[in-house]
């Protein structure tokens, strides 16, 4: 297929020339631009329900892009947009003072994940890793704070460093050096950050014995997320809990994307370790922005006390109260998770024994509704591991054959594919159909 040419996107294709004279870029994401994967132009959406998305085109796809994450009851869920309809209907949308629904969100959220005794709500992910970090430094009284590379932190200029760096200029695999994500970041910022490796324990302990006193805490993905899917490897999550509790350092779970979707107390509770602060978004709110930092009472108490200030005018505003809420109604039903579990195995599974059938070198790697594809004959540990093993060229002829097929993922394969509680076992019968499709005619030609 050549998609750059195909007269089946045509209309996206003139619609992204159009786009690119009013808005930089074309998009307003860069996840969604051409230097994000989607080259030489995206595709631009009609509608979505449920599963599946159509474009403007009038192809219709089953969705494993989901929104990069959000979508984890598809799009449109008749009860998330209702609740959504009604509190704008009959209460408003914000007022610049507080209201009980807040309350009672928090509520949910506490009970709903032990490690959080406290909740402050946000809009966004990059605000709540935002407050996280300041918090930790104002409770640590420490200013460094460690984070790995290969992950996405959200874009403000404390963390926008080391996602994607080149490695002839990330230093050496032992001892990572801060690289700015773009231009425009002040260098004296990245000072404040210990870069490291993912998956090994003796760079972080050695992190924290080079660096004595100074770590205010560690920022991390429990499953690392934005560098395809990465598992944590057994004991690493426990190793770093603890060299955190040995040092004073907070810990903190970065589950804007893993939480409130790989399980309904987040990949903390699937793993057992609990931080010390989490941020969560993206699931939280069933499509709708929403975002909350949570976690220990005493930490927190900076925010009560005043020490600490948390503003935001749309932070809590009714309609991703309304959304969070009625989503978190919907997560308290544990047989939901299971079935999403079950469906999400068996795609997953199916992926990898047809991939296994024509001996192609990939290797499906995920948990739960999460996952990625990666093509390699050598494991993935962490983003230098990718950005030397995984092929992609592969994987970009791979998504152009299942698009083809009409079925729709992020064509970047540092992106994830996502399950959701749309997603029927006959979508999955029809995906590894595709599939099979798809991994026969690229067999032929690999």
């Amino acid at each position: 297929m050549d998609y750059a040419t195909r007269p089946s996107f045509r209309a996206s294709r003139d619609a992204f020339d159009a786009a690119r004279a009013l808005i930089p870029s074309g998009v307003n994401s860069t996840a969604r631009s051409v230097q994000g994967g989607w080259s030489p132009y995206p595709l631009f959406v009609r509608d979505g329900r449920g599963s599946r998305v159509t474009d403007i085109d009038g192809n219709t796809y089953l969705d494993y892009l989901l929104g990069l994450g959000p979508m984890i009851f598809g799009h449109r869920p008749p009860e998330i947009t209702r609740a959504v309809v009604d509190y704008i209907e009959n209460v408003g949308t914000m007022f610049a003072m507080p209201t009980l629904a807040e309350t009672a969100l928090a509520g949910k959220i506490v009970e709903a994940v032990p490690s959080v005794e406290q909740v402050h709500l946000t809009c966004t992910g990059t605000e709540g890793v935002l407050y996280a970090v300041r918090l930790a430094r104002a409770y640590t009284g420490r200013s460094k704070v460690v984070r790995f590379e290969g992950m996405y932190h959200g874009f403000s200029d404390g963390v926008y460093w080391s996602k994607h760096p080149d490695i002839e200029a990330a230093g050496p695999d032992d001892a990572p050096v801060a690289v700015a994500q773009g231009a425009g970041l002040p260098p004296h910022v990245g000072e404040s950050l210990v870069v490291l490796p993912w998956n090994d324990v003796e760079a972080l302990r050695s992190a924290f014995a080079r660096n004595r006193g100074e770590i205010a805490a560690v920022l991390t993905e429990p499953i690392m997320c934005n560098t395809g899917c990465i598992l944590p490897e057994p004991g690493y999550l426990e190793a770093m809990r603890e060299l955190c509790s040995e040092n004073g350092a907070l810990l903190v779970f970065d589950e804007v994307i893993t939480g409130f979707r790989v399980a309904r107390g987040g990949a903390q509770s699937i793993y057992g370790i609990s931080p010390d602060l989490t941020v969560f978004a993206k699931g939280l709110g069933g499509g709708f922005p929403v975002a909350a930092l949570g976690g220990r009472r005493d930490v927190l108490a900076l925010v009560d006390d005043g020490i600490v200030s948390m503003a935001g005018t749309y932070s809590a505003n009714g309609i991703a109260v309304a959304a969070a809420s009625a989503a978190l109604d919907l997560l308290a039903d544990d047989a939901r998770f299971d079935a999403l579990w079950s469906r999400s195995t068996r795609l997953r599974e199916g992926l990898q024994e047809r991939f296994d059938k024509h001996a192609i070198a990939a290797r499906v790697v995920g948990i739960g509704p999460l996952f990625q594809v990666w093509f390699t004959e050598q494991p993935i540990r962490n983003y230098r591991d990718a950005a030397r093993h995984a092929d992609q060229g592969r994987f970009r002829l791979w998504w152009e054959a299942m698009l083809e097929r009409n079925v729709l993922f992020h064509p970047g394969p540092l992106e994830n594919l996502f399950v959701s509680f749309a997603h029927s076992d006959d979508d999955v019968d029809a995906t590894l159909e595709a599939a099979a499709s798809a991994i026969d005619s690229l067999a032929a030609s690999w």
